[in-house]
């Protein structure tokens, strides 16, 4: 039984980091990634597709987005889609394919998206910390309904901190990384 419970711990905690993770590949970072418009869905034929699944899209260079469309009456709905985004980004096109420029983002800018990344990575924390509670009461409740003993149960709240603390220095790790990406010039 206290296998069990570590096991989802461990499952719940990998999902916790799994969505900083996310959060902090949405953030720009004055570099051209395609994983800025993951989020973009576009109109299609009515109904709502994901942008990669109506174009291709690419970055030629460090300061450029591409979005091919594979129709090309979806220029114009991708387009809009894009600047629906509210990403900061202003595409541009050519009659066959979209340009984003990405901008270089200023000091300030660059400031703020540091502590966007310390919140979201806080909120990671805070998840963990949660399944850290949720899985102490768990084996408490199942202790007391005997399957196994006061012993197990401390050996198991031993695991599930050690648990908890590896995954908060992974989030750790994930903040150090993004803040050097988001600082560099």
């Amino acid at each position: 039984m206290v296998k069990e419970i570590l096991k989802e711990t461990e499952h719940k905690m990998k999902k916790a980091v799994e969505v900083v993770r996310q959060e902090f590949v949405k953030i720009r970072t004055g570099k051209a990634t395609t994983a800025l418009l993951d989020g973009i869905k576009v109109e299609y034929y009515g109904s709502m597709m994901p942008l990669n699944q109506v174009a291709t899209v690419s970055t030629p260079d460090i300061r450029l987005i591409t979005v091919t469309p594979w129709d090309k009456a979806m220029i114009s709905p991708i387009e809009k889609a894009i600047l629906a985004a509210n990403l900061g980004l202003n595409p541009t096109n050519d009659g066959t394919i979209i340009k984003v420029p990405i901008p270089p983002l200023n000091e300030e800018r660059r400031r703020d998206l540091v502590k966007l990344v310390k919140k979201f990575a806080e909120e990671g924390k805070i998840a963990l910390r949660n399944v850290r509670r949720d899985a102490i009461e768990h084996l408490k409740k199942s202790e007391k309904e005997e399957h196994f003993s006061e012993d197990e149960r401390k050996r198991g709240e031993d695991e599930i901190q050690k648990l908890v603390e590896k995954y908060i220095k992974e989030i750790d790790s994930l903040v150090t990384l993004k803040e050097k990406e988001i600082m560099e010039v």
